[in-house]
């Protein structure tokens, strides 16, 4: 029996998931080619949709998203000359057409019921994380089973999605826990090298860079106090701001790095025989585990398959954790003897961030590409 998904309660504001799907039998299906479709249509979806990709990381038989879906409510609605700007970008011209002859008729009628059923249709569909799931999954199979001429499903089941707090610390360690896939997967050997994910493209000069950079800026302090503003961005839109107390791309980068890296010291081999040698753990990573006393440092956690982003089903602070158990308790969805929500997280120095859900196997294991 499916279990229910842990969803941000309702008037709650911004909500933040990592999301993650995977392809039936865990067959590598998606090359370059098809993740540049992948991420074109993750793009458009994120437009249309008004679902926002924080960071992302594509790989040969899954992907990882870390969504930010806005309060729908709070949202504006839309209207016709929005919808027929959007529409473009998922839909041929014979559609845009006719759904824009279908707005013109219902104008001229004077009737404004009609012209609201209409944009309606398209206004339900947005700012919901299960259609925007949806639709993307089903795009990427339309796309795929055509390129290669199959039939079938080509995801192994519904998607996996954990609710995050919408905080700095969550936020950003599960953002480089995404982002570090290919290094863990060894596929690169540093983040910024693998152009299918939030921080490849951000670091790359591809026309996709000022998107992934608004995504890495959007889950920083600042970024998070003032939602939906970034410095430099285009004069005259909504988003421009010229706010000294916004960091700029440069500063995002900076300590944004700073989580996802940490320098190697090598061992060096033996003189004599030549043997011996490998790379080792940064100085700082080594002093860090002998202050912890001994616990895995999360700079080097988080280069390993770590289940609790994938399986904790809710991530973030004691307060935050337990007051989605105290939800779900009340929704009779809690055990009856379970008493609070927040469990430490095991296997390695993660701060104050807790789960809901307290693993006991396989913590940490070896990532699959």
């Amino acid at each position: 029996m499916k279990s229910r998904r842990i969803l941000g309660a309702p008037g709650s504001g911004r909500v933040y998931y990592h999301c993650i799907s995977r392809v039936v039998d865990r067959r590598i299906v998606f090359h370059a080619a098809e993740k540049e479709v992948f991420r074109s249509i993750l793009r458009k979806l994120e437009r249309f949709l008004g679902v926002k990709v924080a960071t992302y990381c594509l790989m040969g038989n899954h992907f990882h998203l870390l969504l930010e879906v806005p309060d729908k409510e709070a949202m504006p609605k839309l209207d016709a000359e929005t919808l027929l700007k959007l529409l473009p970008l998922l839909y041929d011209e014979v559609v845009v057409e006719q759904v824009a002859k279908e707005l013109a008729a219902a104008r001229r009628s004077g009737n404004l019921g009609w012209e609201r059923r209409i944009l309606e249709r398209y206004e339900r569909r947005r700012f919901d994380l299960s259609v925007f799931l949806k639709e993307l999954k089903q795009r990427v199979s339309v796309f795929y089973n055509r390129r290669t001429r199959r039939v079938g499903t080509l995801w192994e089941a519904r998607f996996k999605s954990v609710l995050l707090e919408g905080g700095e610390e969550t936020l950003r360690t599960v953002a480089a826990y995404i982002d570090l896939n290919p290094v863990r997967a060894g596929l690169v050997e540093r983040p910024e090298d693998y152009r299918w994910s939030g921080y490849g493209e951000a670091c790359g000069a591809g026309k996709g860079a000022k998107a992934a950079r608004k995504g890495l800026g959007s889950i920083t302090r600042e970024g998070l106090e003032h939602p939906g503003v970034y410095k430099g961005a285009e004069p005259g839109t909504m988003e421009a701001a010229d706010r000294e107390d916004l960091p700029d791309w440069t500063e995002v980068q900076r300590r944004y790095r700073l989580l996802l890296y940490s320098d190697g010291r090598e061992q060096k081999p033996d003189e004599v025989t030549g043997e011996g040698g490998r790379a080792g753990i940064a100085a700082e990573e080594c002093d860090q585990v002998e202050e912890t006393g001994g616990a895995m440092p999360l700079a080097q956690a988080l280069r390993q398959k770590i289940r609790y982003f994938s399986d904790g089903a809710v991530i973030g602070s004691t307060g935050f954790v337990d007051g989605v158990f105290e939800r779900l308790k009340a929704e009779g969805r809690a055990g009856p003897k379970r008493t609070n929500g927040a469990r430490r997280m095991k296997g390695a120095d993660f701060g104050d961030l807790r789960s809901l859900r307290d693993l006991r196997v396989q913590v940490m294991r070896r990532n699959r590409r």
